[in-house]
């Protein structure tokens, strides 16, 4: 039988017919007439319960059926009759493929963020973490589709590359040199590396992209960056995923249309696509998260010269320092700008 996907099952209304379902047990709740399993195959925040009755299955295998447990479920789809839920299953055959220690580190109550970070390899099967993901994923179909619909070209710049975009020097070498052996010799000889010369991994593609843009018109890079920035702020990574465009005879009034054209189909399209996971992450992180994106998409954004961007930047960094001197200075403790 050919397996249907959680978000699937739980819009259908197809009910009466047989299916397959897999994934993850998120909670087992057990009572002597039935037991309830939450299932989550990853294709959606929500679980769909499948109902169990303890007569048709081993007790010990019922009972081995814990938080974590993988398991395939064929049951009988049928409408859901308690509050919240669409559909459920009513299961007729379990088959177990993995089982999950009692020590699973990702059990059903919330774990903070310091938590998740020990067990990086198992975080993505939260609620939190699998909500990112998926609206990453729509993130990056937004804007393939947004530039693809302006006459944009997707255009790949290499990851490995002799030069420096941002002129900053802060930056990851490649080498295949033996380390060790240069640190006995005292110098770098880069002329015997597998490029003949240094190279280090890309802070920007946007040499190479302006170079598409003087052929192709217009070109938009999207991929991997890394710096090397030894700063240890939420702000500050190490790699990440970075967007620029590129296009000949623009002029700057053009471009901040585009940019704000671009910002607000994205923000839309997530709204649009990613309701279940924003919903989530609007009651669970940031209260405030909604309607800061509907915000996006109503209101203009506000252009300014540069000078004034600077100076509107200069009053908010007094304002912080003043506000941080206040606060300590009735604990002895000193301040420094």
């Amino acid at each position: 039988m050919k397996r249907t996907k959680v978000v699937d099952a739980l819009q259908s209304t197809d009910f009466g017919n047989e299916i397959l379902v897999k994934g993850w047990v998120r909670s087992h709740r057990s009572s002597k007439a039935v037991d309830f399993i939450a299932l989550n195959d990853g294709s959606t925040i929500k679980n769909i319960q499948i109902v169990v009755d303890p007569s048709t299955i081993e007790a010990d295998k019922l009972k081995s059926i814990t938080t974590g447990a993988c398991i395939g479920v064929v049951g009988t789809l049928v409408e859901s009759q308690g509050a919240g839920q669409t559909s459920e299953v009513q299961s007729k055959e379990i088959e177990i493929y993995g089982l999950c220690p009692n020590d699973y580190p990702m059990q059903k109550k919330g774990q903070s963020f310091e938590y998740m970070r020990q067990y990086a390899h198992m975080r993505l099967r939260t609620n939190t973490f699998g909500a990112v993901m998926r609206i990453r994923h729509n993130m990056a179909i937004a804007v393939h589709k947004y530039f693809h619909e302006h006459g944009f070209y997707y255009f790949h710049t290499p990851l490995i590359t002799a030069s420096d975009a941002e002129g900053a020097g802060e930056m990851f070498q490649v080498t295949t040199l033996d380390l060790d052996r240069v640190a006995k010799e005292g110098k770098v000889e880069y002329s015997k590396d597998f490029f003949g010369k240094k190279t280090n991994l890309t802070v920007s593609g946007q040499l190479e992209g302006e170079l598409g843009a003087t052929a192709l018109g217009a070109i938009y890079t999207f991929g991997p960056t890394f710096r090397a920035e030894n700063s240890n702020t939420p702000r500050h990574l190490a790699e990440f995923w970075m967007i620029e465009p590129e296009v000949a005879f623009m002029d700057k009034d053009e471009l901040m249309d585009l940019e704000e054209d671009f910002i607000k189909y994205c923000v839309r399209w997530a709204l649009d696509n990613c309701k279940d996971d924003l919903e989530f992450l609007n009651k669970m992180i940031d209260k405030n998260l909604l309607n800061t994106l509907e915000n996006v998409i109503k209101e203009d954004f506000v252009r300014l010269p540069y000078t004034e961007g600077i100076e509107i930047l200069k009053k908010a960094a007094e304002m912080v320092i003043s506000s941080n001197s206040q606060s300590q200075a009735g604990d002895g403790s000193c301040f420094r700008a």
